[in-house]
């Protein structure tokens, strides 16, 4: 039969830059919302089944535009590749899939962008997700990033690399053949690269993600017609970028996905709280061999070659991501969960808490992990806002995330295409 939500009694935020609606009432039939208001206004049909709201804070569910199922915060990427060919191979690596894509719909994410990953794998659990056999976020997967580097991560995140422009449009054509939502373009490519790779997309209606940092990178990145500058900024990795590439960057429009916490926020945070390393969340959702692989290969993280250059990472972190937030940049929200401690669980709060520490204001906030993210997957008709005639991805929180933004850490109901995939009360 018909699925019938009632959400009823908590403060809205609908992903608009609008103030929120108080004790608000959210009418949903099959997958798509059909009415919001007041719920003293609301005539509620006997056969819904309601969801009680009441004291909490209801919203669109989050868009995350960069992670990577691939990896579950493990701390070296060579020794978990060679990990996973041992217990398996491909299995392997789609049961590690679906055990990030549940640990994002649970933290709240709903829709999600996976930057880099073996192709069939990608696009089985994505299908999978789809139709409703594992549950996790709406997946848009890039399969293979498109590089000129060899080895290393290139290998364990199964990439491709090419040689010439030429040879860039035809794996960014034969990807789109094979069913991606999405290319990256990742690091090392020329100026010719990134037009030929936007080229062969846009031919195709597909968008493009270019993992870039270097200023010249950025600029050729620009320059070509990418669709999303991810990492632009993040970290630290880079100086602040020269005010005429920000300049061209907002006048274009261009969204930046600084990816910020990963590894200048989440190296000093450890430090000060080592134990959220051993969140029992984390033993909760990883099968024993797994979480023992994890947790020792964070046994002594403090000298893990991903966090190298982290000194000069912190020095630049605030100016990297201040830059974009006061210029006015259209920003999305990212995480490259699945890092180095950077875990599926907590990564989108943390995100969205540097953006509020270097003075982005929470509505923005809100509207950067909701509406424009929506917009930025091209989605801007069916997700990122609570309003009639969109898809019902809802979220419910505790606390009220404009006072204190950490409340993101604590989603107590996920609501995913009109259904109820995590409750923390029963329905009735």
């Amino acid at each position: 039969e018909e699925n019938r939500l009632a959400l009823v009694g908590g403060m809205l935020l609908d992903g608009y830059d609008a103030p929120p609606l108080h004790h608000a009432a959210v009418l949903v039939e099959g997958n798509r919302i059909i009415e919001v208001g007041p719920a003293a206004e609301l005539e509620i049909p006997p056969e819904y089944t309601i969801v009680d709201t009441t004291g909490r804070t209801m919203m669109p569910g989050l868009i995350d535009l960069h992670a990577h199922l691939l990896i579950l915060g493990h701390g070296n990427y060579t020794r978990w590749s060679s990990w996973i060919e041992e217990e398996g191979g491909d299995a392997a690596r789609s049961r590690v899939m679906a055990i990030s894509a549940k640990q994002l719909l649970m933290a709240g994410v709903t829709s999600a962008v996976d930057l880099g990953a073996p192709l069939e794998v990608s696009l089985d659990i994505r299908d999978r997700i789809e139709r409703g056999e594992i549950p996790g976020p709406r997946m848009s997967m890039s399969g293979p990033w498109i590089t000129r580097a060899r080895g290393g991560m290139t290998e364990q995140f199964g990439g491709i690399s090419i040689t010439t422009s030429a040879e860039a449009a035809r794996e960014a054509e034969r990807l789109i053949d094979a069913g991606v939502d999405v290319i990256k373009a990742h690091s090392r490519l020329t100026l010719d690269d990134y037009k030929a790779i936007v080229k062969a997309a846009h031919d195709r209606n597909v968008r493009v993600h270019a993992h870039v940092y270097a200023e010249l990178d950025v600029r050729n990145a620009l320059d070509a017609g990418v669709d999303v500058l991810t990492h632009a900024g993040s970290a630290g990795t880079a100086p602040p970028y020269s005010p005429d590439l920000i300049t061209e960057i907002v006048n274009a429009g261009r969204p930046v996905v600084v990816t910020a916490a990963h590894r200048s926020w989440i190296y000093p945070d450890t430090i000060a709280f080592p134990e959220r390393l051993q969140d029992p969340q984390l033993q909760f959702d990883l099968p024993p061999e797994i979480y023992r692989e994890v947790q020792d290969s964070l046994s002594n993280w403090r000298a893990l070659r991903y966090f190298g250059r982290t000194d000069r990472e912190v020095f630049f972190r605030e100016r990297g991501l201040k830059q974009f937030i006061e210029s006015g940049a259209v920003m999305g929200m990212g995480t490259d969960s699945g890092t180095p401690m950077n875990f599926h669980t907590e990564a989108l709060w943390r995100e969205a808490k540097a953006h509020v520490d270097m003075g982005m204001s929470t509505q923005r906030v809100i509207s950067a992990l909701t509406r424009v993210g929506a917009t930025i997957l091209g989605q801007r008709t069916e997700l990122g806002t609570i309003e009639p005639g969109k898809l019902a991805d809802i979220i419910v929180v505790q606390g009220d995330p404009h006072y204190d933004i950490t409340a993101l850490a604590h989603v107590e109901t996920v609501v995913k295409d009109g259904r109820v995939v995590k409750e923390s009360k029963p329905t009735r």
